[in-house]
């Protein structure tokens, strides 16, 4: 430990460190790797989005609140490991959610409140551009929420001359620069694999379908420019600097990767950028990765055709309820220990629930868990209200309950992998991450019953996407020679210690048994957001 110590610390003195920022729905955190791609320090932001107006949203303030405390941490974290102050990093890089609405005049004025992917209001647009332009628009893409503002007439789109994602837009306060990787913009407008820039044709029956409703307005004109990983998307501006580090550790002129979105960090935090090849994160929301052969044959509104940060196709299968509800209940035991007089900490707490769903029954007992807390695209909800349902019958265990809120998480995107399934889609492995695989062998079995595929988790696991920002980061440090499939595989994940779970068959028999009571009990949800206001 004491030699790493060492070279970690002359890493940091010579500058050749990364440093990778991802705003996710619940934390901000940032992680600092060195040329091995090491993780040397890392800091964190705990926020949490707000519902105003019917419209789930972060302020401005928020999130630069939350990426200064998340930058004041590590470098509170360096100084403490290390025993000197960062003087400085080689590159860095943003990354964030996906999708979502940042609209600004033509004096960057942010003209309504940060949208972001969690809202449902955007049914009608996504709908009406799926028909007419023959690919799927789901509700929280850029795009829908763009068009639904037209549709509805909103007094803002008069004065429209911009509009990001949250990293493209945490990226041009520091750089200047209107810029978006490719990965994060295929969540904004589809994108041409050939091209690596968006879809031409369809563009162009985009910007004849807003004019129709908005005459002179070309939405070909408000997008950010569209950048493959390892190409040069700028440097920290003076100003940029100021904002992201008052007390000047960062240096105004260090070289910024292109911004991304979580979907497109966790495949390169997996090693998940090959054909054949996937990836599961798991947080606040839940999202599968499957990078594609070739494009799929027909047009379903449960995936979501995105790319890989170097641009290839992907099928994402995204539900906006993950892991929340599970940590609620912990919360709720958690409670309960402390109670009784134990006091473990949260690692114990959800290792102890944990465990114990492994010695559930493999069908859940015949209980229910819906962890909606939001709308649910998949399976038609605009609004959720999470449930836990039961017959009189039902074998109700601790290890049973646990069982089917592990279940519960998994449920709505193993109905989407279903899909690609049908498609005739072939798997070699699935990469997991995100905090509830922290427990070693747990959620990474049930999820293997869930997908009836390998499931792989690794070193990385709990670090997840602000490490793979970091590597994306040091890559275009190193001078991106050679493909971002390449790097990955024989740099970075080439001495990579990784445990892979293949589907137990009684999991995989009980899990199906399950899942068609879950989908037959969507009934109960559907009444539930009717008769709960």
């Amino acid at each position: 430990m004491a030699e790493h110590t060492t070279d970690a610390a002359a890493a940091i003195a010579a500058g050749t460190t990364s440093l990778g920022i991802e705003l996710g729905s619940t934390n901000i955190k940032a992680v600092l790797i060195g040329p091995d791609h090491a993780v040397l320090a890392t800091g964190s932001h705990a926020w949490e989005n707000q519902f105003v107006d019917r419209l789930w949203t972060y302020s401005e303030e928020a999130i630069w609140e939350g990426v200064r405390g998340a930058v004041a941490a590590l470098l509170k974290n360096v100084e403490a490991t290390y025993g000197a102050p960062l003087p400085g990093v080689g590159a860095l890089g943003f990354s964030a959610m996906m999708h979502g609405y940042l609209p600004f005049d033509a004096d960057d004025q942010l003209l309504v409140p940060f949208r972001t992917w969690r809202n449902t209001n955007t049914g009608p647009a996504a709908a009406e551009l799926t028909e007419h332009l023959g690919f799927n628009f789901p509700l929280r893409w850029s795009a829908s929420h763009l068009y639904q503002a037209l549709m509805d007439d909103e007094p803002h789109v008069a004065d429209l001359a911009f509009f990001t994602t949250l990293a493209g837009y945490v990226h041009w306060k520091l750089t200047g620069r209107k810029v978006l990787g490719v990965g994060d913009a295929s969540g904004m407008f589809p994108i041409d694999p050939a091209t690596h820039d968006y879809d031409a044709p369809m563009l162009a029956r985009f910007d004849e379908l807003v004019a129709a409703r908005r005459p002179g307005l070309a939405a070909s004109a408000l997008l950010p420019q569209v950048l493959v990983a390892g190409e040069d998307a700028g440097a920290l501006t003076a100003e940029g600097a100021a904002l992201l580090d008052p007390t000047g550790a960062i240096k105004a002129g260090t070289p910024l990767c292109a911004p991304e979105g979580d979907a497109g960090t966790g495949m390169v935090a997996t090693n998940a950028v090959a054909p054949r090849t996937g990836n599961i994160s798991a947080g606040t929301s839940i999202f599968a990765m499957v990078v594609l052969e070739q494009p799929l044959e027909s047009v379903h509104e449960e995936l979501d055709i995105v790319t890989t940060p170097g641009g290839d196709l992907v099928a994402m299968v995204h539900c906006n309820n993950g892991a929340s509800e599970l940590g609620t209940w912990a919360n709720v035991f958690g409670e309960f220990a402390s109670a009784m007089g134990f006091e473990g900490g949260s690692d114990a707490v959800f290792g102890t629930l944990f465990s114990a769903a492994l010695e559930g029954d493999a069908d859940g007992g015949g209980l229910l868990a819906y962890n909606y807390l939001s709308g649910e695209p998949i399976t038609g909800l605009e609004e959720g209200r999470p449930l836990f349902v039961r017959t009189p019958g039902s074998r109700l265990t601790l290890a049973n309950f646990m069982r089917t809120q592990l279940y519960g998480a998994f449920g709505t995107l193993s109905l989407g992998m279903r899909v690609l399934h049908d498609e005739g889609v072939k798997l070699d492995s699935m990469f997991a991450h995100g905090g509830m695989f922290r427990t070693a062998g747990v959620a990474q079995r049930l999820l293997a019953a869930a997908i009836d595929a390998p499931v792989t988790v690794g070193d990385t696991a709990s670090e997840g996407g602000p490490w793979g920002m970091a590597v994306l980061a040091e890559y275009l440090r190193k001078g991106a020679e050679g493909s971002l499939g390449d790097y990955l595989s024989q740099s970075v994940f080439a001495d990579a210690d990784v445990q892979v779970a293949d589907p137990v068959p009684d999991d995989v028999a009980g899990y199906a048994a399950w899942l068609a009571q879950y989908r037959a009990g969507l009934a109960i949800e559907r009444a539930a957001t009717e008769a709960i206001s």
